[in-house]
């Protein structure tokens, strides 16, 4: 697995695992089999692994911390503060106060067995408090010595700025895909001139980008993408034509269309970290091997054309998961 580096110092493999969908979101959760997908991303050479506190909540961080507690691989975590929600409910709020931060942050560790996080994100940035004091905040934990890197999510680049200002960002994370590409006009360039690295996730569109899911189809209990305006039957039936141009390319060059969309992400920049989720070992290994895949200068003209030509319907959340988003 090839090596990139994130902002200051941070070096990570080329593609990262997302891993929300071990704990919910995309239906029932098995905690054996993503133990299992765990130990292959390792032996496979994918040492940044994605994590959140509300992933669950707080189940995805215990099962990192018990995968941590077998493995002798050395990994790197991201996790994230700043979300709040109840178990059970999607409804969400925004706490960025330096008290919730500690007592999130040391609530992590604990979760994690770890003693320092290695990346810590702002999950969604609180509008009402100025991200300076977020940003003295977490330079606190660093100086403390409980987290290693600071990370920003979902903000907007004057937000980017100011924070940068107080104490360097390593890395933003925000969606990035052949289906969301508003970070090139103002994100991603504001990045590279702070030489801030950029962590893609929702590489694949959830799932979308892959072809194998169509206007009409059906989710299991559990699945949020059902409510999302994007998987909606009206809108997937227009969306569906950019699938069809990613299939056309992976079926000429013998790859899938999720490998695809991830080698034309690495091949936007090697500042950029796609992390894919899964909790399969199938698609790990198909997202895993697209580290080694390099579009042509043709077929990436082929997929701008396309991209130029065709318009994505939908927002990408529903109106709550979209709070927070370029703050």
């Amino acid at each position: 697995m090839q090596q990139r580096t994130l902002g200051p110092g941070l070096t990570v493999s080329a593609i990262g695992l997302g891993c929300m969908g071990m704990s919910e979101f995309y239906g029932a959760r098995d905690d054996e089999e993503s133990l299992t997908v765990l130990r292959r991303a390792a032996d496979l050479g994918i040492d940044f692994l994605d994590t959140a506190d509300m992933y669950g909540p707080h189940h995805n961080e215990e099962l990192i911390g018990r995968f941590l507690a077998e493995s002798r691989a050395k990994l790197k975590i991201a996790t994230k503060f700043g979300i709040v929600r109840k178990h059970g409910e999607y409804a969400r709020s925004i706490n960025n106060s330096a008290d919730y931060m500690r007592r999130a942050c040391e609530a992590s560790l604990k979760r994690l067995g770890a003693e320092c996080i290695d990346l810590y994100y702002v999950h969604r940035v609180d509008r009402e408090q100025p991200i300076e004091e977020t940003m003295e905040g977490l330079a606190t934990l660093k100086r403390e010595g409980k987290i290693n890197h600071i990370g920003l999510c979902e903000v907007s680049a004057e937000t980017l700025r100011r924070a940068h200002a107080v104490h360097p960002v390593t890395a933003v994370q925000t969606e990035y895909s052949l289906w969301t590409r508003d970070v090139e006009a103002e994100i991603l360039p504001t990045c590279r001139e702070l030489r801030i690295g950029f962590v893609a996730y929702s590489p694949l569109g959830r799932g979308f980008l892959t072809g194998r899911f169509q206007a009409g189809a059906s989710f299991e209990d559990g699945d949020f993408r059902a409510n999302l305006p994007r998987f909606a039957p009206d809108n997937a039936a227009i969306n569906a034509a950019l699938v069809d141009i990613v299939r056309g390319i992976a079926t000429g060059k013998g790859c899938t269309p999720a490998q695809v969309a991830l080698a034309w992400l690495l091949g936007k920049g090697d500042d950029i970290v796609p992390i894919p989720g899964t909790k399969r070992i199938k698609y790990l290994e198909e997202n895993a091997a697209a580290a080694s895949i390099t579009l042509s200068a043709q077929e990436s003209a082929v997929l701008e054309q396309a991209l130029s030509s065709l318009s994505v319907s939908g927002e990408r959340y529903t109106a709550e998961g979209m709070k927070g988003v370029n703050a």
